[in-house]
């Protein structure tokens, strides 16, 4: 036995309680991402509209689409340019947008969407007993006021711009009347584009306010039918400039004629005539 071997002595030493693991860190890290949520949510709260529609069109479209948000565009992050390719598009969230209305079962057969050389027509037509105004007046009624209020807050969205025409079937007034079917087309056209203009559309998008009579009847061979009296929508093409890369905003058809490419209404076949 080698007695010069050295002796080795292990101690132990006592510490504190094992590991806790890191369960602790993840907590953490959640209630820090609460909290800045929360500063974010109340910082929004207390900026303008503007701040809260820039924010909330990057959110929505962070590609890069929803650039137009955040300038004098009073969108939310949806706008696109409207063009022969993306019409489908805008009608799918027109009629989506229009099917949260009350009584959109009732009114749905007295709108309809037409494609034309000007843009996208959007037609509200009346009944016998009036649909979206007072019978023989330019007062818009519950309907009307509701169904024009949805189509403002989703064109409003749009960059595009848009022309009202106010119609009438051929019903004469009395000869000595002072007001007849110019007077009672251009009223109803005004007074839609008031509504519109007061809940989502730019004062600077309606370019148009046009009142057409009975010269422009829905059904020629019937003038006295009462779809004859309507409102039409019409949301322009922006036409793109090749040579600068610049968008005009102006009908693409010859003296905004209509064109045969229809687009039927939601559930039925499109048997307009204009």
């Amino acid at each position: 036995m080698d007695k010069t071997r050295p002796i080795i002595i292990l101690k132990k030493k006592s510490g504190h309680g094992g590991h806790h693991g890191g369960a602790w860190k993840v907590a953490y890290a959640d209630f820090v991402t609460a909290m800045m949520a929360l500063f974010i949510v109340l910082w929004l709260l207390n900026s303008s509209k503007q701040v809260q529609e820039a924010v909330g069109g990057y959110f929505k479209d962070p590609t890069g689409t929803a650039k137009k948000v955040g300038s004098n565009m009073t969108g939310s992050g949806e706008n696109f340019t409207l063009t022969r390719d993306n019409m489908p598009k805008l009608k799918e969230q027109l009629q989506t947008a229009m099917k949260q209305m009350v009584d959109f079962e009732k009114l749905k057969s007295h709108i309809e969407m037409t494609v034309t050389a000007e843009g996208l027509r959007i037609e509200l037509s009346e009944s016998a007993t009036g649909t979206f105004f007072d019978s023989g007046s330019a007062k818009l009624n519950g309907d009307g006021k509701e169904m024009l209020v949805t189509l403002a807050q989703e064109l409003g969205n749009l960059p595009n711009k848009l022309s009202i025409e106010g119609h009438t079937d051929s019903t004469p007034y009395a000869p000595s009347a002072a007001y007849g079917n110019w007077e009672l087309s251009s009223d109803r056209a005004n007074a839609a584009r008031r509504v519109m203009q007061g809940n989502g559309v730019r004062a600077d998008q309606v370019t148009q306010v046009r009142g057409f009579a009975d010269q422009r009847l829905r059904k020629p061979d019937s003038p006295l039918d009462p779809c004859n009296r309507r409102i039409s929508l019409i949301v322009q093409y922006i036409v793109k400039n090749n040579d600068n890369d610049e968008e005009d905003t102006k009908p693409s058809g010859k003296d905004g004629q209509h064109d045969d490419s229809k687009m039927p209404r939601a559930g039925e076949k499109s048997d307009s005539k204009h």
